[in-house]
């Protein structure tokens, strides 16, 4: 066993070697006198030896890529209201049906869920209402063309429901279904449906407008619970509440101006947010798994078994891309 103790701004160092019991107190004294030698404005480390770094590594999960067709966002969350109604913005590959449950029972779609796995598939609105036994207060449909970014304005009509009841609640509030269209696009995508559990606020619970949970469902059966990244970018904006792309570029450069950073100096800033969290030099590629922050590079990730970001212990991790699809 050693002890090390390191003098930071003068890069000297002296390591005590303790081969028994009986030496540990010289070795205080030496440390004691080490210290006083540099004097007490002198940073200094003592590292036990035996506080070895663990060797274990964490397990690489093997992943799947599918394309999902399928996305929805929450336009303007914060004047969503169960009065008011909900803005979604689809935004998908294919043409769609977006279907809108309002005061769909809780246990009802987690039963049509486990009905997916076991029974039949629910690639068709028609597939989930009869999975529900109809267990809704009111639908709502839109047909989405795969060139459509427009937003679909939802809302229940002639409002006569204050609230969904205290929590726990038997209803969720809204519960929105995007399926293909065509027929013939369930065939070629692996992902057929998505199911998404809409927060809207009410009288008795004023939480924010939300999205609770989304579920990806596929051919093969099974269904998948869609879970964020976390992730430092840019923040945006719905589609269609956004600027144009010339206008935007304008008003970024318009504000880096006046901090003197010129067109390069924005490049640089933009590059940075994709550069790893430890070493800030290699780009963003791994995701840790449980906490999902994505924060480490191809090189840093071998070294760590604790999340840089929030010191939990990573139990698995997984690579956004590939390295065939870094070098392409």
């Amino acid at each position: 066993m050693y002890w090390e103790a390191t003098g930071y701004g003068l890069g000297e160092s002296l390591a005590y070697f303790l081969n028994s019991a009986s030496d540990s107190c010289l070795a205080v004294n030496l440390a004691v006198l080490y210290i006083l030698r540099f004097g007490w404005d002198v940073s200094v480390i003592l590292r036990n030896s035996e506080e070895t770094e663990s060797s274990a590594k964490v397990s690489k999960k093997q992943m799947r890529q599918v394309k999902n067709p399928f996305g929805l966002e929450i336009s303007h969350p914060a004047t969503a209201s169960l009065t008011r109604g909900i803005t979604l913005t689809p935004d998908c590959l294919e043409d769609c049906l977006l279907t809108c449950y309002w005061g769909c029972s809780v246990q009802k779609l987690h039963e049509a869920l486990q009905k997916h796995v076991y029974c039949f598939r629910i690639k068709t609105p028609q597939a989930l209402e009869d999975a529900l036994y109809k267990e809704y207060l009111y639908r709502q449909q839109f047909l989405i063309k795969k060139t459509d970014k427009e937003e679909k304005y939802c809302q229940l009509p002639d409002v006569q429901i204050a609230d969904f009841g205290p929590v726990p609640r038997s209803r969720y509030p809204l519960v929105a279904l995007l399926t293909l269209a065509d027929e013939e696009d369930r065939e070629i995508y692996d992902i057929i449906s998505l199911v998404s559990v809409i927060h809207v606020p009410d009288e008795s619970y004023r939480l924010s407008c939300r999205m609770l949970y989304q579920y990806l469902l596929l051919a093969q059966g099974q269904f998948h619970d869609l879970k964020q990244l976390f992730m430092s970018a840019n923040s945006s904006t719905s589609p269609t509440s956004r600027p144009s792309e010339e206008e935007e570029e304008n008003a970024d450069q318009s504000l880096l101006g006046k901090f003197g950073l010129g067109d390069e100096e924005s490049e640089a800033l933009e590059e940075s947010i994709k550069d790893c969290a430890v070493c800030q030099n290699g780009t963003v590629n791994w995701v840790l798994l449980p906490c999902r922050h994505t924060c480490l590079c191809d090189r840093c990730v071998k070294h760590f078994q604790q999340c840089p970001m929030c010191r939990q212990f990573v139990e698995e991790s997984f690579p956004l891309c590939s390295r065939k699809e870094q070098e392409g």
